[in-house]
Formats: structure tokens, sequence, C-alpha cells
């Protein structure tokens, strides 16, 4: 009896040991895993910046002049030359010519490019996809663009800073530094000749560009 017990004692310990090496050898595999997936997160990082950074060397030209503003944190600058930035993208001199249909089908890439200088050199502060995530947390979606809700884009003038007292801002009124309402720029170009109307197709089109 005692000999069929210790034998029994031993099998146990021996298949205690092989389980404990083979959660050894899943625990390392686990381990390797996680390091692949790290690396991967790291990889899709760099792919993305370089991404952005290909965007902005393939036409560096055009977005060195808003660079310059934005890095040396002139951002009354930087306001007015996006205005000529999306002028010269859509193909137009005058700000008048530019009408919410040519919004319509404006470059997504040019919109990812502007938004991301905008964002990186304000440390998020500032940007399409700052006032577009602004607008979205009011409410704000394609269906109320569409609607033309001018109650939205009020909502949206009152959160970063372009409204006071129930009353539209001019543009020499707003701060143009770090200090101003997280979103409040780019500003000057929403103030455009067709008001409302434009601003609800320029945020549609932030949308469907996915900013």
């Amino acid at each position: 009896m005692t000999n069929l017990k210790e034998e029994g004692d031993s099998q146990l310990s021996t298949q205690l040991s092989e389980l404990k090496a083979q959660l050894s050898q899943l625990s390392k595999r686990l381990e390797g895993i996680e390091t692949n997936l790290t690396q991967v997160s790291v990889l899709s990082e760099q792919v993305s910046r370089l991404k952005d950074n290909f965007m902005l060397v393939a036409d560096i030209y055009r977005y060195q002049n808003l660079q310059n503003y934005l890095e040396a944190g002139n951002w009354f600058e930087a306001d007015q030359e996006t205005i000529k930035l999306i002028q010269d993208i859509a193909g137009q001199t005058d700000l008048e010519e530019l009408s919410p249909n040519d919004i319509k089908k404006f470059p997504c890439n040019g919109l990812r490019v502007i938004d991301k200088l905008w964002h990186t050199y304000s440390n998020g502060r500032f940007g399409f996809s700052v006032q577009l995530q602004i607008y979205q947390s009011l409410g704000g979606n394609l269906d109320t663009t569409i609607e033309q809700n001018q109650e939205m884009v009020e909502k949206l003038g009152e959160r970063v800073g372009w409204r006071a007292n129930n009353k539209w801002l001019k543009c020499n009124q707003l701060d143009y530094s770090l200090q101003a309402p997280v979103g409040c720029h780019p500003s000057s170009w929403w103030n455009s000749p067709y008001g409302s109307k434009m601003t609800n197709y320029f945020l549609s089109r932030l949308m469907t560009c996915q900013l």
C-alpha cells in the first residue's frame, strides 16, 4: 500500500513538473507576442508620422510659410496664411469666389496637412480636427450640417471664443495666443462671405475627410 502511495505521489509530482514547464513555455511565448505587438504598434506610429511628413514634403513650398509662422508662434499670420492656402488649393484667388459647392470637393489631403501643422505647433489646442471634435461634442453631425442648423453653429462659436454676449466677434477682437480658447484657430477662414452656409459645408467636409 505504501509503495502504491509513493508511486502515485511520484506520478503527481512528475505531472506537476511537466505542467509547470508547459506554463513556463507558454509565459515566454506570451512575452514574445507582447514584444511583437509593441514593435508593431511602434512601427505603425512611425509609418503614420512618415505619411504626415510625406504629405508636407511632397508639396513643401506650398505649406512652408504656414509651418514657419506656426513654429514661431505667429498665430495671426498663420491664420491669414491658412486662408491663402485654402484658396490656392481650391484654385481661387478671391475668397468670395470660393463657394460652398467648391468645398464639397476640397482635397482631403490639403485639409489634413493644414490641420496637422496647427495641431502640432499648438500642442493640440488649435486645428480643424479640434474644432470638429468640439462641434460633435455639442451634438453636431452630418444631419445638422445638412439642416444648416444655426443654433449648432452658434454653440460652436461660443465654445471656441468666436461669440460673446450673443454676438459674433470680429476677427481682430480674437485672442491670437495660446491662451485663446481651445479650438479658436484657425478662425478667419470661417468668416466666409457665404456665412453659416459655408460653415456647415466645411464642417461636413471635415467629417467626410475623417479629420
